[in-house]
């Protein structure tokens, strides 16, 4: 430090002092405005883009409202289309089964119109069979009475006593 003291000199002082204004009177002049320029747009650029980053941290939670809103609405319809159609199936269910009711006891009654008609038919058939049996057997017993005389006149008189009664 002594040594510093020691040589010491004024000259150099002063044009070092000199060469220091002047570079301190440039820089202000040329470079620092520039920079305090660039360092103010730096500073806007970045609170620019912290405000877009805030502006779209907004809009993006409204998306997500909305999209929210959106699928509850879907699964609002959804629900709705689905309980449509359950109903839907249902009442086709419900009508298939009554026409196949319908269809079933109008085949029943068919088949109950077709079996009193057979049964019907079966019974005038059996009756004429009847009916001519009875004719023949009572056909082959009067002539087996009628051959003889007195069985005719028994018979005759037989019936009168039956006409008479009544």
């Amino acid at each position: 430090m002594e040594k510093l003291i020691n040589d010491f000199s004024f000259g150099l002082f002063f044009w070092q002092a000199l060469i220091l204004v002047i570079i301190i009177f440039l820089l202000a002049k040329f470079a620092w405005k520039p920079i305090l320029i660039a360092l103010a747009a730096r500073e806007e650029g970045i609170s620019n883009a912290i405000a877009s980053a805030e502006l779209a941290r907004k809009e993006m939670a409204t998306l997500k409202a909305e999209n929210e809103t959106i699928l509850n609405q879907a699964r609002a319809e959804r629900d709705a289309i689905m309980k449509e159609a359950r109903e839907i199936k249902e009442k086709m269910i419900a009508d298939a089964k009554a026409e196949a009711q319908a269809q079933a006891d109008k085949i029943a009654e068919a088949a109950k119109a077709s079996i009193a008609a057979e049964k019907n038919a079966a019974m005038a058939e059996l009756k004429g069979q009847v009916s001519a049996l009875s004719v023949e057997i009572a056909e082959k017993l009067l002539k087996a009475e009628l051959s003889n005389k007195e069985a005719q006149n028994g018979l005759v008189e037989k019936m009168l006593d039956e006409v008479k009664l009544n």
